[in-house]
């Protein structure tokens, strides 16, 4: 039986969405090139049920199922398969519970995750993951990619926050995982195999996160560099000296005069490569760490550095780092990686950037946590770039992963694998690896339906 008449026995109608230019826009996340098919349908769910009845029907017709939030994902994670249901989340935006005392918070995926961080913030908590899309992207999307953020390299990833987990397994299941407790080691971590798993596993309907009290202010340290290899040795001077900054970004000055020519924030470096680092120990600590962090930035040879003390520049600044991929993409489709090498090995790993670039004949602008040797090289390409550009930039993308997996990194630091990452994944975990993936997926997803061909090439 075709999938349509088994939702609509099951459905409102008017969470069913059928017309063609929803659809289209529904299909695709922001990765550029990441092949997409056509779906049967979009589904809005509004429930549990919701979601249930959707993988029960799939389950029942065979078809498959791809779930998404709000599209901001860069590896082709969320895009839609020829015939597919379309499960959108955006509507379960409810923030359901904060308890100040267990320092815990209860969402629903749809939830925004800067409409989260507002909401704790007025019971003087603080949940830290912060990507880089987070005045748009939803926590079920963060929690399907495992994402990370600005503020990660001192206080971790997605994963370390989420305590549990609601959601609809493979076999159409209502499930809960994980706990709500401070403490808690009762059988395998399922929890945490589900999150990263981009919907191939379950799609989850409510989260359960861990939350932090509200953090102090921040002392930001600003430096610009010549060189990218003056600004790699001043990352990895950083790790040597012992210093745990709560943000440390890299920018070159090409993405903050796009993003001065969108936004006129008025933040062009003079440099050629700006670092942006954040401090937010109390009092004289702060203090005395911003000094430090300006003492490695001066020895790796920066031409220009300063402990900021206007707020408005320095709000300023990190606006133009979380706009900085949008910037790009405006002048046309960006093909953008995500590998994270060690922290010592970022200066290699930039200089391999630069010969990558040189070598393929195409422009690579540096963006990064570089804090914790997360990378994300973007290739901005016109919008009418010949098929010979296309085919550079491509190759050029292959090139970094191969050039973070032979310096012991990964493939993808927190975009998640999707489409885009898949042959990388294959040669970072090797096949034995592979086959344990393989073997997960088919026992927990036993009919195949959920966000079939992503993460994992089947065998």
């Amino acid at each position: 039986m075709s999938i349509l008449p088994l939702l609509r026995e099951r459905l409102p109608d008017d969470i069913i969405v059928t017309d063609a230019d929803l659809l289209a826009s529904y299909a695709v996340d922001r990765a550029a090139w990441a092949r997409a098919g056509v779906p049967a349908c979009l589904v809005r769910a509004r429930s549990t049920r919701d979601v249930q009845d959707v993988v029960q029907a799939c389950i029942e017709s065979g078809t498959p199922v791809v779930a998404r939030g709000a599209g901001t994902g860069l590896s082709g994670g969320a895009n839609a398969l020829d015939g597919c249901v379309v499960l959108s989340l955006e509507a379960m935006n409810e923030v359901v519970a904060i308890d100040p005392v267990e320092r815990t918070a209860v969402v629903q995926p749809g939830v925004i995750n800067n409409d989260l961080r507002d909401a704790v913030a007025e019971h003087g908590l603080w949940y830290p993951p912060d990507p880089a899309s987070s005045a748009w992207s939803t926590i079920g999307g963060n929690v399907a990619t495992n994402a990370g953020g600005l503020c990660c390299v001192k206080y971790g990833v997605t994963r370390e926050y989420v305590l549990g987990l609601e959601l609809v397994n493979g076999r159409g299941e209502i499930v809960r995982v994980g706990r709500r407790t401070a403490k808690g080691v009762a059988g395998y971590d399922l929890t945490a195999l589900m999150v990263g798993s981009e919907g191939t596993l379950g799609i989850v309907t409510e989260v359960t996160v861990r939350l932090l009290p509200a953090r102090l202010p921040e002392i930001t340290v600003a430096a610009h560099f010549d060189t990218l290899a003056q600004a790699g040795d001043a990352i990895a001077g950083v790790a040597r000296a012992g210093i745990i900054p709560s943000v440390l970004e890299l920018l070159d000055s090409f993405t903050l005069k796009v993003v001065d020519e969108w936004k006129n924030l008025g933040v062009s470096s003079e440099g050629n490569y700006m670092l942006l680092a954040n401090t937010d120990l109390p009092g004289e600590s702060g203090e005395r760490e911003a000094r430090a962090l300006q003492e490695v930035f001066d020895a790796a040879g920066a031409g220009f550095t300063a402990i900021a003390s206007d707020q408005e520049e320095v709000d300023a600044l990190f606006a133009a780092r979380r706009l900085a991929y949008f910037a790009l993409e405006r002048r046309g489709p960006v093909i953008t990686e995500d590998v994270c090498v060690p922290k010592a090995k970022v200066p290699e790993m930039i200089r391999r950037l630069e010969e990558i670039a040189a070598g393929r004949g195409v422009y690579i602008a540096t963006v990064a946590h570089a804090g914790d040797g997360n990378l994300h090289p973007c290739m901005p390409l016109p919008a009418d770039a010949s098929e010979e550009l296309q085919q550079a930039a491509l190759a050029a993308f292959d090139d970094i992963i191969d050039a973070a997996i032979e310096l012991g990194g990964t493939v993808t630091g927190e975009h998640g694998v999707g489409l885009l990452k898949m042959r990388g994944l294959a040669k970072e975990a090797g096949p034995e690896v592979i086959a344990m993936q393989r073997a997960v997926k088919a026992a927990l997803d036993p009919h195949g339906v959920l966000n079939p061909g992503k993460v994992v090439e089947t065998a």
